[in-house]
């Protein structure tokens, strides 16, 4: 954390500092902002940052700052964690909490490879509780070693930067060799952020350093001997430091001098630092060479346990350090005041001791229980395998590295399995195996589990591969090999029943997603569901993960599974049934967050198929709920509530759930959160179809580019692409090209074996279109696609309804037409509604029944406007027209028009409501919680009450709103 005072001597650096200083006034005014400081190792960044933060006087602001180092980098969240403050038995309840998740953190069914996204999340929310409190200022030091989560964490900060009262600072070295930071530099960089470029100090403004150090300006020989520091602060600082423990600076009138004679004085930074350690005793400086073992930042414990010796022991030789300005306090930590003083320290020990001692290290405190990251740390950079001790700690440690920091576990035993003499290590192999799995490594994953079956004997563990394997094959895109997989294992008699459950419902649902066979996958299910319904047995059962009701986790995976196929059948009641008994199955066990989330997505989507809309939005708030709960965000259920405002016509709703916010074009930054590629492809085309219905080509031009870019390789991508496709279609029927939007449409008649894409959402519109271009063949076959998804229907819905609008748009007969109406009335959705009257309204024009196609036409476009829908009004407006009809005033009331697009008049209801609620106070996270949405979609909706208003900062909004009489 923040260490209190700048420089003792500062000098220069006015426009740098005023960067700085500026953000810090702009923060007073509740204005959050970047700052990004470059420069060359020891020029000076930290010392900037720190000077121009000791002018905050605040008492309630929070200045979290956290060096990045190295031995970190591969440690997920672990400088965000720093910065803010984040560690068990933190005084802070919301801290400790935030410790508490990131610790207790597990794989799920589903994950593998994917960023840690309700550690994020976790972390962000804290954020956000803090600055609802006070200000807070984040600084994370030596950006260049940040681990990747970190970054992502402090990009989506930087995505809302405008919304908190929030500073962000970065140091960073120029150039940095990671891809990821350098594309974070450039997207900060495009939002906005401030870049400082930290130079070398020039002549005149080193001399003047020099003067605050010694007290008087130095002679014409100090400063060429000084000038070899290149305009380098702390090299020149270290060299004149060196020279007064040397006593070899004279005083002479109103100047300083050295004498001819001069002491040998290093010549390089590195020794230079070197030097300075002379300014302690021998028995500190051994004790900082243990310290730099274990980074930038250490706790007095951990380097207790490595030096042998007591906490109180250390003590001495610690305030000495301290005092000589080697070290300084963090938190309830130590660190070192400079990274190049660790690193001076660090290279001064010979490779093979460094090696030695990581490896002692290691084994000191994996024997007293340390945290497993620090020991895997140490293990690691010892670079050594084999040692006694190290292969029964993997083992028993292997499953938390992999959930907490799967590379670094995936090296540790990928060394330990390639390294050892004998063979016999089948559990240490079967663990790298997961920890591949998990770091995303399919491919060697894939290599490794080959072996690892061979070799392993215990029954669990071989389960355990195979499932992985299995998976790994899947994630890589080899659907059918997995199928094989899995069919193989299945055949071993020695299979515990609950592995076998899972892999039966894990082979149902490749089964539907590689070949489509329906009956291959029920088969699969249904035999899964009877094995995880049996109760537990613990010969059977050692790990636990069944009890005497079953496999929870099992029982619900098998559902889902028949519930995917009762879908695909359009057996809607039946899917309904599975989603629910799956459910029930999981109850609250925070343990299946993920198979929850998955149930919730399927529910929400088979009510909408069923028009049971109130019901399936009650779903979302108990899936938005139990999100909460299981303090992470839902992989899909976020998808699934932008669907479900699409089609009840609240498409400000449904454009903050999608808005991927992915201008900075970074797609890994911006796309954290999508684990798969389906999500992205939905996403997209939500966002373009609101967009281009409403009008806004730029925007819905910009969602198309990028959404028809994303590769549509299996059943997923194929069902999630339908909103895309429709968007397409829309933005080429507005550019007249007919022909070509048919074309786009008509790839949806074509399903694959096996695929659950709802056609008949889409096919009222492909008949329109073919009618319009004169193609009656492709109109009467989109409607025959129609007529049998309502006739598969397990009770009319929506596809009955939409097949009769087909039908009537195709044979130009009012009757199915007016049907369909009265079903849009009664049970919606919202959005088919107007398209049903519109259509309506264009066939009685042509049969001459003109006063109620114009009633029809007013209601239509009435109903389009508080969609936003400006398109559909213009295109209502002109199908209708060669019939002579205008809407002119007729009908319950005038054309309303847009809504404006600034000043309180522009907000939504709902971003009406959120101004309320940040009109008293309540942080992003909060707003979220008590509106049952996600974060995310709460930012977007500040963001756009931002813009609207045209304001720069919450406290702003609050004055607006109290200007209005709006209260929460």
């Amino acid at each position: 954390m923040w260490r209190k005072g700048g420089a003792a001597a500062w000098v220069g650096r006015v426009p740098e500092l005023e960067c700085l200083i500026s953000a810090v006034r702009a923060l007073r005014r509740g204005e959050g902002s970047v700052v990004w400081v470059e420069g060359e190792p020891g020029i000076g960044k930290t010392a900037l940052v720190a000077e121009a933060l000791a002018a905050v006087t605040e008492p309630d602001w929070e200045i979290g700052w956290g060096a990045a180092d190295a031995l970190s980098e591969r440690l997920p969240l672990r400088v965000m964690q720093d910065c803010l403050g984040v560690r068990p038995g933190s005084d802070d309840p919301r801290r400790a909490r935030a410790a508490g998740v990131l610790r207790d953190d597990r794989l799920g069914l589903f994950a593998d490879g994917g960023t840690p996204t309700a550690g994020i999340e976790e972390l962000l929310a804290l954020a956000d509780k803090l600055c609802a409190q006070a200000p807070l200022i984040v600084v994370i030091d030596d950006m260049q070693w940040a681990d990747d989560a970190s970054l992502v964490a402090f990009h989506q900060l930087a995505v809302t930067i405008g919304q908190m009262p929030l500073l962000l600072i970065a140091t960073c070295r120029p150039a940095p060799r990671r891809a990821d930071v350098r594309e974070l530099r450039v997207a900060l960089e495009r939002r906005g952020a401030t870049m400082v470029e930290v130079g070398p100090l020039p002549d005149a403004d080193a001399a003047k350093l020099v003067t605050e150090m010694l007290g008087a300006s130095p002679g014409s020989a100090l400063r060429e001997l000084t000038s070899r520091a290149g305009g380098n602060p702390l090299y020149l600082r270290e060299l004149v430091g060196a020279l007064a423990r040397e006593q070899a600076v004279t005083a002479g009138p109103g100047t300083t001098g050295i004498p001819s004679a001069l002491p040998r004085l290093p010549a390089s930074l590195t020794a230079v630092l070197e030097d300075r350690l002379t300014a302690v005793p021998e028995d500190a400086r051994q004790l900082l060479r243990t310290a730099a073992l274990l980074g930038g930042t250490f706790s007095v414990t951990d380097l207790s346990v490595m030096a042998r010796r007591s906490a109180s022991a250390l003590a001495a030789s610690l305030q000495e350090a301290v005092a000589a300005g080697i070290l300084a306090e963090s938190g309830p930590a130590l660190s070192f005041r400079h990274p190049l003083l660790r690193q001076a320290l660090y290279e001064s020990m010979p490779e093979a001791l460094r090696s030695a001692l990581h490896a002692e290290g290691a084994r000191e405190l994996a024997e007293h229980g340390a945290d497993p990251l620090s020991v895997a740390q140490q293990l690691s950079l010892s670079g050594r395998a084999g040692e006694g001790w190290t292969r029964p700690w993997l083992e028993a440690a292997a499953s938390e590295l992999t959930t907490r920091a799967p590379e670094l576990a995936a090296d540790l035993l990928r060394r330990e399995v390639d390294g050892a003499a004998d063979r016999a290590q089948g559990g240490l192999m079967a663990s790298l195996v997961q920890a591949l799995l998990a770091a995303g490594s399919y491919d060697e994953a894939m290599r490794r589990a080959g072996r690892v079956l061979v070799e392993i004997t215990d029954p669990v563990r071989l389960a355990e591969t195979y499932s992985a394997l299995a998976r790994a094959q899947a994630s890589g895109g080899q659907g059918r090999k997995a199928i094989r997989t899995l069919h193989q294992a299945l055949t071993r008699a020695d299979l515990p029943r609950v592995q076998q459950a899972r892999m039966l419902a894990l082979l149902a649902l490749l089964e539907r997603s590689a070949t489509g066979d329906l009956e291959a996958a029920d088969a699969a299910a249904l035999q899964a569901l009877i094995l995880a319904e049996e109760p537990g047995d613990s010969t059977e059962d050692p790990g636990g993960i069944a009890d005497d009701s079953g496999d929870a986790a099992g029982c619900a995976h098998a559902l889902l599974g028949l519930w995917v196929t009762s879908s695909v059948r359009r057996d809607h009641s039946a899917a309904l049934d599975y989603a629910d008994r799956a459910l029930r199955v999981l109850g609250h066990d925070p343990a299946h967050a993920d198979l929850r989330s998955l149930a919730y997505d399927d529910r929400i989507f088979t009510l909408q198929n069923l028009d049971r809309w109130s019901e399936a939005g009650e779903t979302l708030g108990r899936a938005a709920r139990a999100d909460r709960r299981d303090r992470g965000p839902a992989s899909g259920t976020w998808v699934a509530a932008a669907v479900y405002w699409y089609w009840m016509g609240q498409w400000d709703d449904a454009q903050a759930e999608v808005d991927l916010d992915d201008h900075d074009g970074v797609p890994r930054l911006a796309y954290s959160y999508l684990r798969e590629g389906w999500p992205a492809l939905m996403a997209h085309g939500v966002a373009a179809l609101i967009a281009g219905r409403r009008d806004q080509r730029t925007t819905a031009d910009r969602h198309l580019r990028q959404g028809l870019a994303l590769p549509v390789q299996g059943l997923p991508d194929r069902e999630n692409r339908d909103f895309l496709c429709c968007a397409h279609a829309v933005a080429l029927e507005q550019n007249g090209d007919i022909r070509q939007a048919v074309e786009v449409l008509e790839k949806l008649l074509h399903r694959e074996r096996g695929e659950m894409t709802l056609v008949h959402q889409w096919m009222p519109y492909l008949v329109r279109l073919a009618a319009t271009v004169g193609d009656l063949g492709l109109a009467r076959s989109a409607a025959r696609a129609c007529e049998a998804e309502a006739e598969a229907e397990s009770q009319p819905a929506r596809a009955a309804a939409a097949s009769l609008r087909s039908a009537g748009i195709l044979r130009s007969d009012p009757a199915p037409l007016r049907e369909s109406v009265a079903h849009y009335r009664e049970r919606g959705p919202a959005v088919d509604l107007p398209a049903a009257l519109e259509d309506l309204a264009a066939v009685l024009a042509d049969k001459g029944e003109e006063e109620e196609a114009r009633t029809l036409l007013h209601e239509a476009v009435t109903l389009y406007e508080g969609f936003g829908a400006y398109w559909d009004v213009r295109r209502a407006d002109a199908r209708l027209r060669p019939f002579g009809i205008r809407r002119g005033t007729k009908g319950p009331r005038g054309p309303r028009g847009p809504r404006p697009e600034s000043g309180w008049e522009a907000l939504t209801p709902t971003e009406v409501k959120i101004a309320a609620l940040v009109g008293a106070g309540q942080s992003t996270s909060d707003i979220a919680s008590g509106m049952f949405l996600s974060r995310r979609t709460v930012q977007k909706h500040v963001s756009n009450i931002l813009a609207k208003l045209g304001v720069k900062s919450r406290v702003e909004i609050v004055r607006e709103a109290l200007k209005q009489g709006v209260t929460a």
